[in-house]
């Protein structure tokens, strides 16, 4: 029996050292990435400048067109991140403020996600490398029920997120493949697709009535004195519960609705993501409203 003993011990200690090893040796090739997607580039980046950033879900990431801002004059990018929800965009925020950027005006798509506060797994493990690293990275996950796993046991976060920051993705970044997310400064076209899902009901849905995330980002741009626009983005005609947006807009009276700018679905890849005509027809309006030279 103590012979067992003595072999199980040796197992469990080699076991924590090969996960510290690993640890470590993953987490120094995420340090070094700067070419795959938007939050390494954010966390591996030196201080920036800019005039405009884009916040938001996909539904950010396919509306508002970077170029059209650039050619106005305001340097720009485009931040949404598809699957995303505002626990990632404040995040995404917060991560550029503690890398000293300089930021003059946060656009930030409010509509949809106001009704959870939740994260989306498949984004928030892309900020989980750095958790070690970054003290805002930390400090937003505290309050998720996993965060001891994530933040105290080796190696356990790049197992739990294989799919996202696993092998395959370090394998990638060592090889120096590179993705479409940074391209189009940020802003990700969409085509016309026959079998689009042109349906949409969001009956059901309603926006908090103090949704934590927003008010931080709200919040961040107050502190930094960042313009702070919040935006409602349009969705196609055959939309069932289009009356949530009037609820969004009694919630929160700051946020400008721009659900019916473009409603043709002529103009929709699907009925929530508009494809790139639509989106620069939506950001010409933008552009007209709030950013006059």
């Amino acid at each position: 029996m103590k012979r067992f003993l003595i072999y199980a011990v040796k197992i469990l200690i080699v076991t924590g050292l090969v996960a510290i090893a690993l640890d470590g040796l993953y987490t120094a090739v995420f340090l070094r990435s700067k070419n795959r997607g938007k939050i390494e580039t954010v966390f591996n980046s030196e201080p920036q400048q800019y005039d405009v950033i884009i916040l938001g879900s996909s539904r950010a990431n396919n509306h508002f067109v970077s170029k059209m801002f650039e050619d106005k004059g305001f340097k720009t990018f485009n931040y949404g991140m598809s699957g995303g929800h505002l626990f990632e965009a404040s995040l995404m925020l917060k991560l550029m403020i503690e890398r000293k950027y300089s930021i003059k005006n946060v656009v930030l798509e409010a509509d949809l996600n106001l009704s959870n506060d939740n994260e989306s797994e498949g984004v928030s493990a892309k900020f989980l490398p750095y958790i070690h690293n970054s003290e805002v990275i930390k400090d937003h996950f505290s309050s998720q029920e996993n965060f001891n796993e994530l933040y105290y046991i080796p190696f356990y976060r790049y197992i739990k997120y294989d799919s996202k920051i696993g092998f395959r993705e370090t394998y990638k970044i060592v090889t120096h493949q590179t993705t479409n997310a940074l391209d189009n400064l940020g802003f990700y076209p969409l085509k016309k697709h026959k079998n689009g899902n042109m349906k949409n009901n969001i009956v059901n849905l309603n926006p908090l009535p103090h949704n934590k995330y927003y008010e931080e980002i709200k919040n961040i741009c107050k502190a930094n004195n960042i313009n702070f626009i919040a935006v409602m983005t349009p969705m196609c005609e055959n939309v069932t519960g289009m009356n949530y947006f009037e609820k969004v807009k009694k919630a929160y009276p700051e946020i400008h609705n721009y659900e019916n700018i473009v409603i043709e679905n002529k103009y929709f890849s699907s009925c929530g993501h508009m494809t790139d005509e639509g989106a620069k027809m939506f950001t010409a309006r933008i552009l007209k409203d709030f950013f006059k030279k």
